[in-house]
């Protein structure tokens, strides 16, 4: 299975947010290199929450060229087999964590943003993913700064994006 089936099927499988959903679908009907960066008209991403639920707390970077504080992810790679793998290969990745594993039960929500030209949309599939005990973060290129926030935290430091999906992740959990 190609990763744009696998996220055609991710996303007449995720529940909620029916009207984003339907975007997405849409949008991937309607571009087949929807996947990829290249694809100017906007394209899919995953992402993952880092997060620590015994201690109540996320990891979040400072994203290098953005400048704001934000969840693990990025642009899927041909590499990448599944929606969820290319989520968890960037918050392995950007983290330095190994060991981490994503919450059970696929995305956690969707999340569609504008991004600056030539392209248009990240239509961002969001992911959470647990950090084992003892875990030990590492920052990478991609980041200026990697830290540990305190749910409550959060909104004083993240975007609403943000903010809305640890809502959603911790009402999984």
């Amino acid at each position: 299975m190609s990763l744009y089936d696998d996220a055609v099927l991710v996303l007449k499988g995720y529940e909620g947010q029916d009207e984003l959903r339907q975007s997405y679908l849409d949008h991937l009907a309607a571009h087949a290199d929807g996947m990829w960066k290249a694809c100017h008209a906007g394209h899919v991403t995953a992402s993952a929450l880092v997060i620590d639920p015994e201690r109540g707390r996320v990891l979040l970077t400072l994203h290098r060229k953005l400048r704001m504080w934000l969840q693990m992810g990025g642009h899927c790679e041909p590499g990448d087999a599944t929606v969820a793998a290319a989520a968890l290969r960037e918050a392995t990745e950007e983290s330095g964590m190994t060991g981490l594993t994503l919450l059970p039960g696929g995305p956690v929500r969707l999340d569609r943003h504008p991004i600056p030209s030539p392209c248009h949309w990240h239509y961002d599939v969001q992911y959470a993913a647990l950090a084992p005990s003892g875990a030990v973060e590492v920052i990478s290129d991609e980041s200026l700064d990697l830290r540990w926030f305190a749910y409550d935290e959060v909104a004083g430091v993240a975007d609403d994006s943000v903010v809305r999906l640890l809502a959603a992740v911790r009402a999984r959990l």
